[in-house]
């Protein structure tokens, strides 16, 4: 499920409030890089220890569907981690901590629907395939300067999040898992429909569920602060107080 509910619905939610809400000023012509990196990494390292509980907890107990599950979360992670490094590496010239740190969110978007149904090779295939894909998401939404996502989540959480539930209906297995399906891989081409069917339909709710949503917002609030109130940045304008203090 997380797949659909988490990673689907918030890489699509993003890229529409992206294209709504609009470009922040100096976006593409400024550098604008993470505000704090070890504070990434901090999350990063949390998010990934939290991840356990969220994929081998959902087996409700401490049995063997749980043991798969965290498995596949640990070879999915880690492969995706070094995955995004190696690609960035041979295509950037250098790796960066960001990289990596942005490869373990892949690798666990991406293997959450299929990690009580697949064993760990399985797993590193699908972390592997996510390192990629996200890596070229993220690369060419700077390229195409089409719109303005800081996070990254649609590139990272979307796109990973609809390979994954497209990927639990390829590698999907009974003998993983008796309450579950096969996939494709064994015998069963049915499920991986099943699965397109809801990417696809959740895609299409999320797109109008975000879109009405960010419209009564801004009838009601409105959804962007003025150019001067931006330059001066929000923590002043809105709040009246600085995160950092130089003095």
């Amino acid at each position: 499920a997380g797949g659909a509910v988490v990673h689907i619905t918030s890489g699509v939610s993003s890229l529409v409030c992206a294209i709504v809400i609009g470009k922040r000023t100096g976006w593409g012509a400024d550098h604008m890089p993470p505000h704090n990196l070890p504070f990434t990494l901090l999350g990063t390292g949390l998010l990934w220890f939290g991840w356990f509980g969220f994929n081998a907890g959902s087996a409700l107990g401490a049995n063997g569907v749980a043991g798969t599950a965290f498995l596949a979360t640990q070879a999915a992670a880690a492969t995706g981690a070094l995955v995004w490094m190696a690609v960035e590496w041979t295509h950037r010239g250098k790796p960066t901590v960001l990289g990596v740190a942005s490869g373990v969110v892949a690798g666990l978007a991406a293997v959450t629907p299929a990690s009580g149904y697949i064993g760990p090779f399985s797993a590193i295939l699908i972390g592997g395939v996510a390192g990629v894909l996200c890596y070229y998401a993220v690369y060419w939404k700077g390229r195409m300067s089409y719109y303005d996502d800081s996070l990254d989540s649609v590139g990272i959480h979307g796109v990973s999040g609809v390979f994954g539930i497209l990927a639990t209906g390829v590698f999907a297995s009974k003998a993983i898992n008796a309450a579950g399906a096969d996939g494709l891989f064994f015998g069963n081409a049915g499920l991986l429909g099943t699965q397109a069917l809801m990417a696809g339909a959740l895609t299409l709710f999320s797109v109008v569920g975000t879109w009405i949503i960010l419209k009564v917002v801004d009838a009601v609030l409105g959804l962007r602060v003025s150019s001067e109130e931006e330059q001066v940045g929000l923590d002043l304008s809105q709040h009246n107080e600085q995160a950092y203090s130089h003095e």
